[in-house]
């Protein structure tokens, strides 16, 4: 009999124990390849985030799970690193859009080749992964509109 879930503990039951531990488990794999790399951890969400095109500094914040103060130090190092540039957006002038420079470009093309890779090993291991995808993107949707930082 499968004792995970008989556990009398909430915590192997409880939703969000459940998804902070799956993300944390399957990440872990992924983490310690982009490491290997030289990459940390809030740069690759930056470009993964950035492969959609220019975001401002509050929906990158949001996006890569960290405090804005956090995120401006990441975005620092990265635009010294030339990773990244910084631009007044056009249509309002107190924002900033963080855009790729070429250097990022071409980090981020080999990081999504791997992120590909790794997510493709994952649902080899776990073909039902596939469909939670649906699923997490509806939680998400539903319950960041209550959480959603304007940018």
């Amino acid at each position: 009999m499968d004792t995970e879930h008989t556990s009398p503990r909430f915590v192997d039951d409880y939703l969000l124990s459940l998804l902070a531990r799956a993300s944390h488990v399957v990440s872990a794999e992924f983490h310690d390849r982009i490491r290997a790399r030289g990459v940390s951890v809030p740069v690759w969400r930056v470009l993964g985030t950035l492969s959609g095109g220019p975001e401002t500094v509050t929906v990158l914040a949001d996006a890569c799970l960290l405090q804005q103060p956090t995120m401006t130090k990441v975005l620092d190092r990265m635009e010294r690193s030339g990773l990244v540039t910084r631009q007044q957006d056009a249509r309002d002038r107190r924002l900033v859009r963080v855009h790729l420079a070429p250097k990022g470009e071409t980090m981020l093309a080999e990081l999504l080749v791997a992120a590909r890779a790794h997510e493709a090993e994952v649902v080899a291991r776990h073909p039902d992964a596939a469909a939670i995808k649906d699923l997490l993107r509806a939680l998400i949707a539903r319950q960041g509109r209550k959480h959603r930082p304007r940018a």
